[in-house]
């Protein structure tokens, strides 16, 4: 089958596109910008020619005229929880709509849709507007949608999973609002994909809408003790009445690597239950065991231990501040600018300086001053910015597009020996950080480390200056070391752990 898939560059896009491939179906994903987005590393190199990209913005239908039209199905994976309002519940149902006219104009016979539980009253924006969409897709004339309502998705990477673990591993005591006494169903991310696939060309799923949960119904109270009973902590927890929605959200944003717009969005959610309807329980069409939730949490520390986190939350655009369109910062401008250059020769081997710059960020940190980086990092939360708790995919590997603590990845050539870091925190103006490898006349190497800043009239300039005093500890600094790391090796870890 040729397949369609919207959201190829989220979380559960990036896992969904190697599955397909190894199903044999060719896959188009459908990007806004298709230089950002790249072909998971799990997509074996013998299935890359069933992959092509099509550029199109679901919110301006001119875009999508150049689609290809014979497609099969489609997967509608479109949704962003960072949107707030009836603004954002308008645009949602624009995407949808204009996603349908699209449709009726192929010979595909179905769409997916991923959608929320919303069987309780007084539902949230984000909830009333993935039934909203559900009600556009509906209207396609040919395409028959297939929705799969899930509660909780717990996997490594996922949103939900990597905020329950924030609270639980950095507060011993939690103060939390009453919001945590809601209900959910969890379900891990490998039975999400399995029934992403089940349901694709199954006739008695054309025209269907199913509630997904796992075998367990928690209180969000009992999905936090959970997980630290599952890293063997011991976790007290003490429900206020008077934390309000605005409050519970600065609470979750400043204690937890989520953007501020998103905790937002999911403690409003939060006040709803979402437990799966029997009623419109998918196993009659798709009998399936799924897993627990404590083995769901099992697995997902199994993925980070052996780096092999697919995808995450902060993969998307929603999870930071930059513009849709930040692609084009790919090239640093040359006027109006300030600079702060540093070169250094070295003579180690081009591949172990390369392996210090690929791992820069994130549990490795930034070679110099680290906490510097993280006051710059809480200031930046404080200020409505994505600070430094997002951290990295992996701890080795890059590509363009990427989240780097607060900065996003433009450019990752190893090849080219060239890294291109472009800023996500608040700032007024913009930021540029670049690694590149040189070659000297006398056939030695040398590391040079630009750091450019765009500003921003008056305020632009008074920030620049206000910082320029610290570039010389920390840029010098970090050039040098960039250079002379050296990664512990296992028996010096082993010889340190006997020591203390």
């Amino acid at each position: 089958m040729k397949i369609l898939l919207t959201g190829a560059t989220g979380y559960i896009g990036q896992r969904l596109l190697p599955l397909l491939a190894a199903e044999g179906h060719d896959v188009v994903c459908l990007v806004r910008d298709p230089r950002r987005f790249a072909l998971p590393d799990t997509l074996p190199e013998a299935l890359r020619a069933q992959v092509s990209v099509a550029q199109g913005d679901l919110l301006r239908p001119e875009s999508l005229a150049d689609l290809p039209l014979d497609i099969d199905a489609a997967y509608y994976l479109v949704h962003s929880m960072s949107g707030h309002g009836e603004d954002f519940f308008q645009l949602e149902q624009q995407s949808a709509h204009h996603f349908t006219q699209y449709l009726d104009r192929t010979g595909a016979r179905q769409v997916v849709y991923l959608s929320g539980i919303a069987n309780d009253h007084d539902l949230s924006v984000h909830l009333r507007s993935r039934s909203a969409v559900e009600e556009v897709l509906a209207r396609a004339v040919r395409a028959r949608v297939t929705v799969l309502r899930a509660s909780i998705i717990i996997g490594s990477g996922s949103a939900s999973f990597e905020i329950i673990r924030d609270l639980v591993e950095k507060l011993p005591v939690m103060v939390t609002p009453r919001w945590l006494n809601s209900r959910c169903q969890p379900l891990g991310i490998r039975d999400v994909m399995f029934y992403l696939l089940a349901v694709l060309d199954h006739p008695a799923c054309l025209g269907q809408r199913f509630d997904l949960g796992g075998p367990d119904v928690l209180t969000y109270r009992e999905m936090l003790l959970g997980l630290a009973a599952q890293r063997r902590y011991k976790r007290w927890i003490v429900t206020v009445p008077v934390l309000t929605p605005r409050l519970s959200s600065w609470w979750l944003y400043l204690v937890t690597s989520t953007s501020f717009s998103l905790a937002q969005s999911l403690v409003e959610s939060l006040k709803n239950d979402t437990v799966a309807d029997p009623a419109r329980s998918i196993g009659r069409a798709v009998p399936h065991v799924c897993m627990g939730y404590r083995e769901a949490l099992a697995l997902a520390f199994q993925r980070i231990e052996q780096n092999e986190v697919v995808s995450s939350w902060s993969d998307a655009m929603s999870s930071g501040t930059l513009r849709q369109n930040y692609m084009d910062a790919i090239q640093i401008p040359k006027r109006g600018m300030f600079f702060d250059r540093q070169v250094q020769a070295f003579t180690r081997p081009v591949a172990e300086v390369l392996d210090n710059i690929w791992r820069i960020g994130g549990d490795r940190g930034w070679y110099k001053t680290d906490w510097l980086w993280k006051v710059r990092g809480l200031l930046d939360k404080l200020v409505g910015g994505v600070g430094l708790r997002r951290g990295r995919r992996s701890p080795s590997r890059l590509r363009a597009g990427d989240p780097l603590d607060f900065w996003r990845v433009l450019v990752a050539d190893r090849a080219a020996r060239r890294l291109l870091l472009y800023a996500e925190m608040k700032l007024p103006g913009e930021a540029w950080l670049q690694f590149r490898i040189l070659d000297n006349a006398d056939g030695t190497h040398a590391l040079e480390q630009l750091a450019a800043y765009r500003p921003q009239g008056l305020a632009g300039r008074l920030y620049w200056y206000s910082v320029l005093p610290f570039h010389g500890v920390i840029f010098k600094g970090m050039v040098k070391n960039l250079i002379d790391f050296r990664a512990e090796t296992p028996a010096e870890k082993q010889l340190e752990t006997a020591d203390q």
